[in-house]
């Protein structure tokens, strides 16, 4: 354990920690273009250290080669988090207009993206017309149209696959028919959270933000603030700020959301599950929260712009809340609980937000520690990375939190 204190200091002992690449094994090499835990991710880290300076493009540089050494998947299991999408993400943090490094790689990864999106789009209007539930891997962030539409609104916002994939989650978040079972929300999926087969009738509708509706709420939110638009994006997302309103509850430390909702809760009209989940990115209310955030932003809406960063506020400074976070990680500990309110702050009205922050980046400073798991998503390369941001107390240079679409 290292006895830094601050988090520049802690950033420094992490990136020392994980200065030296592995390559993937022969069987499993695909693992190198996996984001969320395989050397695409952890090039993440040294390329946002050579960008502000804490670090050098030779740190990086051995982290990226790793990263696209092996064949590159475009196959339509890949997505924002692994393949094409991935290694793409990784060389555009990569690339800066002093420096066009990595640019002839990434423009070919371009192409194959942009086929990639319009392949998933085509298999999934077909999912739909059928009348078939979703399945996450197809609308998600991490393997499904949202992460890839993350991507394509880096890259390519103007472009026919950015549009595809937009109208797309704008037909996900209308209603569909669901066989005897009647009228369920678009994103339904007939798989418990977990992805093993549903062992209570029809599946259920998740509200987080990795893999439920507060994903696809981002990427409309973002897109549209940046002037990217489709026929029905407007209504779209007023139809899921809707479902959020109507799934709020009200607890002693302020406004949550239920993680996911059986077709039981659906029609009963309340969640089974008692309180608020831990505070995280993945499913808690920090994300939701910068969905709504976003999304109120993107509507003009000041009233709800307040709720959203209020129910953050209060999430933020509730003792109880806070100590069920177990992780420094991004997915579910606090290097995503500080990246997400950092952002949300810097778009907040609500003062309180900011003033939050340095509790929980000490917070996060206190518990963080080199250890066994080197990943982004849940491991040493994200806690390192939400450091930086700490120390700097200004957004990732590089862009790289854009993977979680909270930027």
């Amino acid at each position: 354990m290292t006895t830094a204190t601050s988090p520049a200091l802690l950033a420094d002992a992490f990136a020392r920690h994980l200065a030296t690449p592995v390559p993937p094994r022969d069987n499993q090499p695909w693992a190198a273009q996996d984001l969320a835990a395989g050397a695409a991710g952890l090039a993440l880290l040294h390329i946002e250290r050579a960008r502000t300076g804490d670090g050098t493009w030779q740190q990086a540089h051995p982290w990226i080669k790793t990263a696209v050494a092996t064949t590159i998947s475009a196959a339509d299991t890949s997505g924002l988090y692994l393949g094409a999408p991935a290694a793409a993400f990784m060389l555009d943090c990569a690339v800066t207009p002093e420096a066009p490094r990595y640019q002839e790689a990434l423009a070919a990864l371009d192409h194959h993206v942009a086929q990639l999106a319009h392949r998933r789009c085509d298999a999934a209007r077909t999912r739909m017309r059928h009348g078939r539930a979703a399945r996450f891997h197809e609308y998600d962030i991490f393997y499904g149209l949202t992460g890839i539409g993350a991507y394509l609104l880096r890259r390519s916002p103007s472009g026919t696959a950015m549009e595809h994939v937009l109208t797309y989650l704008v037909q996900l978040a209308r209603p569909i028919r669901h066989g005897d079972l009647g009228m369920l929300p678009g994103w339904w999926v007939d798989h418990q959270p977990d992805l093993t087969p549903s062992t209570v009738p029809a599946g259920h509708a998740n509200l987080g933000t990795a893999h439920g509706i507060s994903g696809p709420l981002l990427l409309l939110a973002r897109a549209l603030r940046q002037g990217v638009r489709v026929d029905g994006q407007e209504d779209a997302i007023d139809t899921l700020l809707h479902w959020l309103d109507t799934w709020r509850q009200d607890g002693p430390a302020g406004f949550w959301w239920p993680e996911h909702l059986h077709l039981g809760e659906l029609r009963a009209g309340r969640p089974a599950q008692l309180g608020p989940a831990r505070p995280s990115w993945c499913y808690g209310t920090p994300g939701i929260a910068r969905a709504g955030q976003l999304a109120a932003l993107a509507r003009r809406d000041p009233a709800r712009q307040h709720l959203y960063e209020e129910a953050m506020v209060r999430c933020l400074t509730d003792p109880d809340q806070m100590s069920t976070i177990t992780d420094t990680g991004l997915c579910h500990g606090w290097a995503g609980v500080y990246q997400t309110a950092f952002r949300a702050a810097h778009d907040a009205a609500t003062p309180a937000l900011r003033a939050a922050l340095p509790g929980i980046a000490a917070a996060l400073t206190r518990h963080a520690h080199p250890g066994p798991d080197h990943s982004l998503l849940q491991g040493d390369a994200g806690t390192a990375l939400a450091l930086s941001t700490a120390a700097h107390d200004a957004a990732p240079t590089s862009g790289w939190d854009a993977c979680l679409l909270i930027d």
